[in-house]
């Protein structure tokens, strides 16, 4: 509820005697000296954060966001810090602004949203947060915030921003009295463009820039939710025991098949075996017959698949060799090369092309401590379709490296039925948009199991099974009830 006082209400604003009377009946608060307010049923600390910056402006009037709080503009650890000539810290509820002396606002610095106050310039907020003197801890970003901003700048600005940065921080540093944080920042932005010793930066981020490996942070993010997550899973084992090898026999041709229709390589199941088994290329399909071939001349291959990778470089090595086997026949899709363009599904972009190697590398290092294979597998295939490092075939390639872990440690490989693309596509943007990644892990460990139960003996006895638990129907109608994709032991026989 808000009286007719309104949200602010200052000393002055009205006759101090009305003020008080109604303080008095309830219809005004007081937040602090001088300050009032007429919303009667919120929190004081959520009025405040509500009106800060208008608080802030009306009682230091003058004052410039600085450190720390100029970069994230909103408090940390219940304090905001600003350029101005108070001495004495202002107490709020709910936050504290503390006051530093300083030249109050300089060349690049802006009036802030209206409210009586100026925002320090990116290239001030730089200085300021690589200031280390008494106190700097509390009110100002860590090493590794500030070199990951760094980072930033260069993917948004390029070099020439950068560049342009550095010379406006060189202008500012004698006023704001910086000149040993231009010192740091000159060193750090020398590293970062390879221009200066690479051994400067302390976070992982600029390290990588400065080796000639930029990341994707926000991926990296993701790559270490996804990590925390499926290290807190026990172990899911679902061994592919020797008994069992003749019933697995045709599983990597349905697994090409599968992995190739998800893509939109649509064949019948007959028209994929001549491929395969007599080599037989359906007329004007050259291309989309080479892509399942491909793929099934890596599934089928047991060394291949008894192969993982051990190092980021091995990692690396895998995905371009895999890579230029499955997209042999399409030379306008640069087999065996990353990407050159960015490039996106709907309104979701992948990894900028810059991007692409340090962040399978230090991706591939965050997931390095998994133990379990199943773990690992669903890893690597998130990986690999987050970052999207090539022009085509991602989606094949990451569920290569996903089947080729399960395969190495003796387990039964994944297979996505055509009913189960849309389950699978979903949880996939689940983990992506919305940090979902429990989905994903249940999705893949229910096709694992389903893919456990089917009889690959032969294409009689495995496509009698497909049949019967609806694998082979069309996705859309999955919609409707009852049709969705059933385990073997609990399909009806026919």
């Amino acid at each position: 509820m808000t009286s007719r006082w309104g949200a602010l209400v200052f000393r002055g604003d009205a006759d101090p005697a009305v003020l008080s009377r109604a303080v008095a009946r309830g219809t005004l608060r007081r937040l602090a000296t001088g300050v009032y307010t007429g919303v009667l049923d919120t929190p004081a600390e959520q009025v405040v954060a509500d009106h800060l910056w208008q608080l802030v402006g009306r009682l230091l009037p003058g004052a410039v966001l600085v450190d720390r709080t100029a970069r994230t503009l909103r408090p940390h650890d219940g304090i905001v810090t600003v350029d101005h000539a108070r001495v004495r810290p202002l107490p709020l509820p709910g936050v504290t602004v503390v006051a530093r002396r300083g030249p109050g606002p300089v060349e690049g610095d802006l009036p802030f949203l209206a409210a009586g106050v100026h925002l320090s310039s990116t290239a001030r907020q730089l200085l300021d947060n690589l200031e280390r003197g008494r106190g700097a801890d509390r009110r100002t970003l860590t090493d590794a915030e500030v070199e990951e901003w760094i980072d930033a700048l260069i993917r948004e600005r390029g070099d020439d921003g950068i560049n342009r940065l550095r010379d406006q921080a060189r202008a500012l540093a004698p006023t704001l009295g910086r000149e040993r944080a231009l010192e740091r920042l000159e060193a750090l932005i020398r590293a970062a463009l390879s221009t200066g010793e690479a051994r400067v930066p302390s976070s992982p981020v600029l390290q990588a820039r400065a080796a000639g490996l930029p990341v994707d942070t926000a991926r990296l993010a993701s790559f270490e939710a996804l990590a925390a997550e499926l290290a807190d899973h026990g172990p899911d084992l679902v061994v592919d025991l020797p008994q069992d090898a003749e019933r697995r026999r045709l599983l990597p041709f349905y697994e090409a098949y599968f992995s190739n229709f998800i893509e939109g390589t649509e064949f019948t199941l007959d028209e994929a075996a001549g491929i395969v088994f007599d080599e037989l290329v359906p007329e004007g399909r050259p291309e989309d017959a080479h892509d399942i071939l491909g793929t099934y001349e890596i599934v089928a291959d047991p060394a291949e698949m008894a192969t993982r990778p051990l190092d980021p470089d091995q990692f690396e090595a895998l995905l371009l060799t895999r890579h230029a086997r499955v997209l042999a026949g399409r030379p306008d899709k640069h087999p065996g090369e990353y990407k050159h363009r960015a490039n996106q599904v709907g309104d979701r972009i992948f990894v900028d092309p810059e991007l692409v190697r340090g962040t399978l590398r230090r991706g591939f290092e965050i997931g390095a401590p998994l133990t379990s294979p199943f773990a690992r597998s669903v890893f690597l295939m998130f990986l690999v379709c987050e970052v999207h490092p090539f022009a085509d075939g991602n989606g094949r390639l990451a569920r290569i490296m996903m089947n080729a872990e399960l395969v190495a440690a003796g387990e039964v490989r994944i297979i996505i039925p055509i009913v189960y693309r849309a389950n699978y596509v979903e949880a996939l943007k689940g983990a992506t948009q919305t940090q979902h990644y429990a989905g994903l892990i249940a999705a893949l460990a229910f096709a694992r199991r389903y893919t456990a139960q089917v009889d690959f003996t032969s294409r009689a006895t495995a496509e009698a099974d497909l049949q019967r638990t609806n694998a082979l129907r069309d996705p859309y109608d999955a919609e409707r009830p009852g049709v969705r994709l059933v385990l073997p032991s609990r399909a009806p026989l026919r």
